[in-house]
């Protein structure tokens, strides 16, 4: 009966101490009670501390990120003039017709508070009018103040009376691969859109265009030109693209990393135009039977095939056969990892290079250069400046000249000719036919107009 009372007592006891336990501890220090009672009918209690939400320390909140966001990120409105037939003479005469404006939308971000907005290139391209509406719900007429087609970035200005609410552009060489990221936009004209994910990979490659940020976040059309952040609030993108058979999201989207868009920015404000410091080399194509037998697919860097004559990389000892391991702080495992740092660099940049040559890393000082040749995007072919030889030759003192021509091309005549004009871009210099090359998609007819040695002009079209 003596042992009855005093387990009893012992039990009492105990729910006292688990009562006083939940006060002291549960409401005030979030702890989690954990009750046991042992063989010998004693009870045994343990204090497991847990989060004050029951969700865990490190949730996450996208809360202040959206509201510091959504403000700053505009539509963008893209009117353009079309002729459209409206009679039966009109499609088989070419008769003018009617003129009939089309609307294409997209998203921008405001950067300052005096009105400077940066969007996709692809989103403002042959617009007649631009018109931006805020989250406000005020519209104003835009002023395209530059483009750069090849990284997809254009800068508008709208007159504003009143301060703006804008975005600071970010580091985006600090992003991490797994870390959160929310996308600000207005797909399918739905305003101030907030989706969420994270950064899939950095510095992907599509085609022309070089060293995205891939992000799982849902992107759709009209999201183009809107803001890619963290969860500070900080823009660290541009979305640009999505990767999809249908036009809608199916998983994958890219965004142009701040630090290229905030440099084509200043170029465009300082300069006038985007200035574009060049190594002068090429890498080792990959995946092909030369690559995987001399094992370059494997290797961990830029693999150096080529070197320009007189470039910048030829200047600091560089030659072929090295593989590029840094660049001042930026490890390089891949060419778009090379390529995306060099766009945020001029000509007149010193760069600090790590390359392994026999297997021994050596540090190389390099100093950027103006590009003076240039293959060019999609289709491969290979061109430099005029000299003034050339210009006495093709008695012009425009263009560039055509040297190195793709096998699938070889039965065009394209040797030893000048280009002139691409499309209806005429072609001045090296920088022009990047940028008029660049602009061009694969799905449209480019029309190329070139002069031969004995001042003949062709026209050739590809598709």
């Amino acid at each position: 009966m003596k042992r009855i009372a005093s387990l009893l007592l012992v039990a009492v006891f105990a729910g006292a101490i688990t009562l006083m336990g939940y006060k002291y501890f549960i409401e005030k220090e979030n702890f989690t009670i954990i009750t046991q009672t042992n063989e010998n009918g004693l009870v045994n209690t343990s204090y497991t501390p847990t989060s004050a939400k029951g969700a865990g320390i490190n949730e996450v909140d996208f809360t202040t990120a959206a509201e510091n966001t959504v403000n700053a990120v505009v539509h963008v409105a893209n009117i353009t003039l079309r002729k459209s037939p409206t009679t039966i003479f009109d499609i088989f005469y070419g008769h003018g017709g009617s003129t009939v404006p089309q609307i294409g939308t997209g998203s921008g971000v405001i950067i300052s508070s005096d009105g400077y907005i940066v969007t996709n290139n692809h989103v403002i391209s042959k617009a007649n009018q631009l018109q931006v509406t805020l989250n406000n719900d005020k519209t104003y007429d835009a002023e395209l103040i530059g483009t750069d087609p090849n990284s997809d970035i254009a800068l508008l200005k709208i007159d504003a009376k009143e301060k703006l609410p804008y975005l600071a552009f970010a580091d985006s060489d600090q992003t991490k691969i797994g870390e959160w990221v929310l996308a600000v936009g207005n797909p399918f004209n739905l305003t101030s859109t907030v989706t969420a994910g994270i950064v899939s990979a950095k510095a992907r490659n599509l085609g022309k265009h070089q060293s995205f940020i891939q992000t799982d976040a849902a992107v759709n059309p009209g999201n183009s030109g809107g803001a890619l952040v963290n969860t500070n609030g900080d823009l660290v993108g541009i979305n640009t693209a999505i990767s999809s058979q249908t036009g809608s999201y199916i998983g994958y989207s890219f965004a142009v990393p701040s630090n290229i868009a905030k440099k084509v920015v200043q170029d465009i404000l300082e300069y006038g135009n985007v200035q574009k410091g060049f190594m002068g080399i090429s890498p080792a194509p990959i995946n092909t039977r030369d690559a995987i037998e001399k094992g370059i697919n494997n290797i961990d860097g830029v693999y150096i095939e080529r070197i320009e004559p007189e470039s910048a990389a030829e200047e600091a000892g560089m030659k072929i056969g090295d593989v590029i391991k840094k660049v001042d702080e930026i490890t390089v495992h891949k060419y778009p990892d090379l390529t995306g740092y060099l766009s945020t660099k001029r000509p007149g940049d010193t760069l600090n290079v790590v390359i392994n040559r026999n297997e021994e890393l050596m540090e190389l000082p390099l100093t950027l250069k103006e590009r003076q040749q240039l293959v060019v995007p999609e289709m491969g072919l290979e061109v430099r400046n005029l000299t003034e030889r050339d210009k006495r030759i093709y008695r012009t003192k425009t263009g560039v000249k055509i040297i190195g021509v793709p096998e699938r091309y070889r039965g065009y005549g394209l040797s030893e000719k000048v280009i002139i004009k691409v499309d209806d871009v005429e072609i001045g210099n090296i920088d022009d036919a990047y940028n008029a090359f660049g602009a061009i998609s694969k799905y449209d007819k480019t029309v190329i107009t070139m002069l031969g040695s004995n001042g003949e002009r062709d026209r050739l079209i590809f598709q």
